[in-house]
């Protein structure tokens, strides 16, 4: 045999294998792609129920971060007898921030818009504690800050804090 002939019969054959494997590819291409979307639905059915357990502890969280951000538990848990201003107001505002730092990652499994008015909720805490202090004298006791502050709750027509787990609530009901 020549060149030219193996050449052409090469071509040939090689012509014939591509056409054969087009063909199959286009007779099986439905069932091909079937398949990969039935992973695909697999694999986010499976991530999605791995994920569910994962963002109902993170609301749980939030939930308890704010119960325990709330002043009425806050003062509780930290007034001590003849306590300064000064001292109650560091130990409220390290109170806070630590609660915050330790719940931080749980913004991955809530709802952004949740997790901002959590983010505001913390915020203005710090606000409240810090203005109820400039508001008192110098010479004003722990005993004197916590009626301001629990005075500006009562205030407020509706509890931001219960507010604030309502709309965790209502997150989590979108999950189901």
């Amino acid at each position: 045999m020549s060149t030219p002939q193996i050449l052409t019969d090469v071509l040939t054959l090689a012509i014939g294998v591509f056409i054969a494997l087009f063909a199959i590819y286009h007779f099986l291409k439905s069932d091909i792609q079937r398949f990969f979307n039935l992973k695909t639905v697999e694999l986010n059915k499976e991530s999605r129920a791995h994920l569910l357990p994962l963002r109902l502890q993170a609301h749980e969280r939030l939930i308890i971060f704010i119960d325990r951000i709330n002043p009425a538990n806050l003062l509780v848990r930290l007034h001590q007898q003849g306590i300064g201003i000064a001292v109650l107001q560091a130990g409220i505002l390290n109170e806070i921030r630590t609660e915050y730092q330790h719940n931080i990652t749980q913004q991955l499994y809530v709802d952004s818009i949740t997790w901002n008015v959590v983010r505001k909720l913390k915020d203005d805490t710090i606000a409240m504690i810090n203005n109820a202090v400039q508001g008192l004298p110098a010479e004003a006791n722990g005993i004197e800050l916590s009626k301001a502050i629990l005075q500006h709750m009562a205030s407020i027509d509706e509890n931001p804090y219960d507010l604030t787990i309502e709309l965790i609530k209502k997150d989590i009901q979108k999950l189901f």
